[in-house]
């Protein structure tokens, strides 16, 4: 039986490489992988506790019912749809922390259920944590700019969900 960690357990994370990916819940883990977390206010459909095989499940820094009730996984509202949940989440401090701070040490793969793969709350999550790591705090003009990209840059490996460093 596998026991959902707290995201207080993410201090005692380490690791060597500095790396953030994510992955739908539904692709079988792998060891790669690193710390799963599941960033969904949901439990994925169908999904068993043994089959997600997340270490923890930080409902916390998903966006709110009613952004993710408004954005309906419509291609069309993806870009308001960051910059709104990039708010909530520049407002809520305490939920991404520990993401970030665990991110810094070792890989973590945040898990995510939409069937979507190019327009998401993981991608975007993802993407406002390398943001914070590499600016500091967002100044709000960037907020925009950065918002506005429709689909991400695929990094160095080729893959859309990768982050190189």
């Amino acid at each position: 039986m596998l026991v959902l960690r707290s995201p207080r357990k993410l201090e005692s994370l380490r690791g060597t490489r500095d790396m953030l990916r994510i992955k739908r819940t539904y692709t079988p883990p792998a060891r790669e992988d690193g710390h799963r977390i599941l960033v969904e206010r949901l439990w994925p459909r169908g999904m068993t506790k043994a089959a997600l095989a997340a270490d923890t499940w930080m409902k916390e820094v998903a966006p709110s019912a009613e952004l993710r009730k408004w954005f309906g996984h419509r291609p069309e509202r993806w870009v308001e749809f960051r910059e709104r949940y990039w708010k909530e989440l520049d407002s809520r401090p305490e939920a991404w922390e520990p993401l970030a701070e665990a991110s810094g040490r070792g890989t973590i793969t945040l898990l995510y259920s939409a069937r979507d793969t190019l327009h998401n709350g993981a991608l975007a999550l993802r993407d406002y944590l390398v943001e914070r790591r590499s600016s500091g705090p967002r100044r709000k003009s960037n907020v925009r700019r950065r918002a506005r990209m429709s689909h991400p840059s695929p990094t160095k490996s080729g893959h859309p969900n990768a982050v190189d460093r």
